[in-house]
């Protein structure tokens, strides 16, 4: 199944959704709508507002409160890019500049602020304790995943556990609010909560991993991205743990070297000791067996054109190039 597939699934709901986003986007602030406007219409992949509607279908679920779920998660997700930019000081995001290259960093850093209020608007007028409950635990768990990533800057000494820990944290967890938020919004039974909580967990640990590849695989053009931006960051992602724990001592050292610096002037070499020492296999791997594991959640549901789509979802997430 293709992307344009799993879309066609939920396609008139995600035209609610955008309809509902551009609707909250509104403000009396000329600068909260231009910077909001801009970031909202990117070209993301709206992968998260996808992943609610998914889910909630999956459980035969149809109302108006749907989208409004779906908007939520995604002014939540793109609050959390508007703040990333300006710690990570990103110049390139989607193909074009951040909001905080081209505004600066306060003016991002404040309409950030404001995404996430207007989504905990939202989110009252849900009037669901529960889901008010997992989405506000959520962002809770992704600030704390952003600082523990922060406190791992330039330290080599990472351990996979440790990153593992990153990632769940500030990609993973909004994954699995998404679909869980959905199976809540859907009244779902036990086990069928439990099944698609999880299955955003790993899913969402699948798609950061694949993430973490493609940063020393991809291109520019294809990323919309600066290649090498983690290595420039000095940030010590899976392939880089990997390389230092196998790659022979004087790579490893070179790679230590490199995340204690940051930067990307030795970019080319570290490139090719983790392609050589097995890294980018070993990283596709781990992000394979969570896809699987992502699959294996959906077991417990009925067969629809929802659940198809995400286990088509699972698949795509590993696959991608971008």
């Amino acid at each position: 199944m293709h992307i344009k597939d799993v879309y066609s699934v939920v396609s008139e709901d995600f035209e609610q959704v955008n309809e509902l986003i551009l609707k909250q986007l509104h403000s009396n602030v000329p600068m909260v709508e231009k910077i909001g406007h801009y970031i909202i219409d990117s070209g993301g992949k709206r992968l998260r507002p996808l992943l609610v509607l998914l889910s909630a279908k999956a459980l035969n679920y149809q109302d108006k409160e749907l989208s409004l779920l779906a908007a939520t998660i995604e002014f939540l997700h793109t609050a959390t890019l508007l703040h990333d930019d300006v710690v990570d000081t990103s110049d390139l995001r989607r193909g074009r500049a951040t909001a905080n290259a081209k505004w600066g960093n306060a003016p991002s850093v404040l309409v950030g602020d404001f995404l996430y209020s207007r989504a905990f608007q939202m989110m009252v007028s849900l009037g669901n304790m529960r889901i008010m409950e997992v989405l506000s635990n959520a962002t809770c768990v992704i600030a704390q995943g952003e600082v523990l990533q922060l406190m791992n800057v330039k330290n080599p000494d990472v351990s996979e556990a440790q990153y593992m820990d990153v990632i769940q944290g500030k990609t993973a967890m909004l994954f699995e609010a998404s679909s869980h938020a959905g199976a809540l919004l859907a009244g779902a039974h036990t086990e069928q909560e439990s099944a698609l909580k999880q299955f955003g967990h790993h899913l969402g640990m699948a798609f950061q991993l694949i993430d973490d590849v493609l940063d020393y695989l991809g291109t520019t053009e294809e990323l919309g991205k600066n290649v090498g931006d983690d290595l420039a960051e000095g940030k010590p992602t899976l392939p880089l743990i990997y390389a230092m724990q196998n790659a022979p001592s004087a790579d490893a050292q070179l790679i230590r070297q490199a995340i204690r610096k940051g930067g990307t002037e030795q970019l080319e070499e570290i490139l090719a000791i983790v392609r050589q020492c097995g890294a980018i296999d070993y990283t596709i791997q781990k992000a394979k067996d969570e896809a699987q594991a992502a699959k294996d959640c959906l077991q417990s549901l009925d067969e629809s054109a929802a659940r198809d789509a995400l286990s088509a979802l699972a698949d795509i997430a590993v696959e991608r190039s971008h």
